[in-house]
């Protein structure tokens, strides 16, 4: 199943969230996400530009397949063709994490974001936070089409939007994830060594 969403950088989350009213958008609320990524101990899923992600959303908690799809590069500079993303709902993060581990998967690394998020129909509009990012918007939508009218009614430029993930935003700040065990609020923690 293709995710279709998009991603605008650098974006100031007051005057934003002041539009997203002006627009009739609603406040869905705060949230704070852990997130446990997973690979095999060959690092295939990533040669593939893929991933197993557990996350703890606080009011549910997902395992998620992921994919990039027409990766162009991974310097975060040129935007993907879309995403592939199949999900489910799982009752417990631990649990779940070490039926995984016990699969022969391994923890690439976890991660912390915070996240506000508005809704208008079914479009969201998500005020991302991330461990030592500029904060960034992401629009997330059913169809390019309610992508482009989400776009307009913000006032945004199309030209300005980026079609990747949160990794290529971390590049383009010329941070490589991949070097981290761990990303925090509070700290970041180096890899000792990394198997590819």
């Amino acid at each position: 199943m293709e995710e279709i969403e998009v991603k605008f950088l650098n974006i100031n989350p007051t005057s934003l969230q002041a539009k997203l009213k002006k627009i009739g958008a609603k406040k869905v609320g705060h949230y704070f996400y852990r997130r446990q990524m997973f690979d095999y101990a060959d690092w295939r899923l990533d040669k593939k530009s893929a991933w197993v992600r557990l996350r703890d959303e606080g009011d549910k908690i997902t395992l998620a397949y992921k994919q990039r799809l027409g990766v162009k590069s991974h310097s975060g500079k040129h935007n993907d063709g879309g995403m592939q993303e199949i999900e489910i709902e799982v009752s417990d993060f631990d649990k779940t994490s070490a039926i995984l581990l016990s699969t022969g998967l391994v923890k690439k690394y976890y991660q912390e974001n915070k996240r506000i998020r508005w809704k208008k129909g079914n479009v969201e509009f998500d005020i991302d936070f991330w461990p030592r990012l500029n904060p960034y918007l992401e629009i997330e939508a059913p169809s390019w089409k309610a992508i482009d009218k989400a776009i307009v009614l913000l006032g945004l430029n199309p030209d300005d939007k980026k079609i990747f993930t949160a990794n290529q935003v971390y590049k383009l700040n010329g941070i490589n994830e991949l070097d981290y065990e761990e990303i925090t609020f509070k700290r970041f923690v180096k890899r000792k060594i990394l198997k590819k």
